[in-house]
């Protein structure tokens, strides 16, 4: 016998708007992917440094795809490095930093590999676990949380 879906869960389409406010990145598009465990952000010139003694990373992110124009700086603690098989199934060592996440009204920590995706579709990939008891995906639609407004 199925499971009943727990009561109250949002419902988000299968590509969102989210933002990565401690990474000061106000919209990013988002692949939300069933079929991916981890969640990953596009991310290059990474460079990883200590500070006070702790393990650290900067590096910078496109935030819209095609587009090289828009550039955000960020800094996050490392969380650890972990082997991330890939698309292609090329496992990977990639660092992994933990960070909030918003969509819909809600604000959330999630784990995000770094990785370069400039030859993805998406500049981010939100997989199962970051969503796992919030949301349901309705595969067949996108947006569910609208679209940043358009820059003057």
């Amino acid at each position: 016998m199925a499971k009943a879906n727990k009561p109250g869960l949002q419902v988000i389409g299968w590509r969102e708007w989210v933002a990565l406010p401690d990474l000061g990145i106000k919209s990013i598009k988002a692949k939300v992917d069933t079929g991916a465990r981890s969640s990953s952000l596009h991310a290059y010139a990474i460079e990883p440094f200590d500070r006070d003694g702790e393990k650290y990373i900067r590096f910078k992110v496109h935030t819209v795809q095609r587009r090289s124009d828009e550039v955000v700086e960020a800094e996050a603690k490392i969380l650890e490095y972990r082997s991330v098989r890939s698309s292609s199934g090329k496992a990977k060592v990639r660092p992994v930093i933990l960070t909030n996440v918003e969509l819909l009204g809600l604000k959330w920590p999630v784990e995000l590999t770094l990785a370069n995706r400039d030859e993805m579709g998406f500049r981010m990939l939100l997989g199962r676990e970051a969503f796992r008891r919030r949301f349901l995906v309705d595969s067949g639609k996108s947006y569910y949380g609208g679209k940043p407004a358009k820059k003057k």
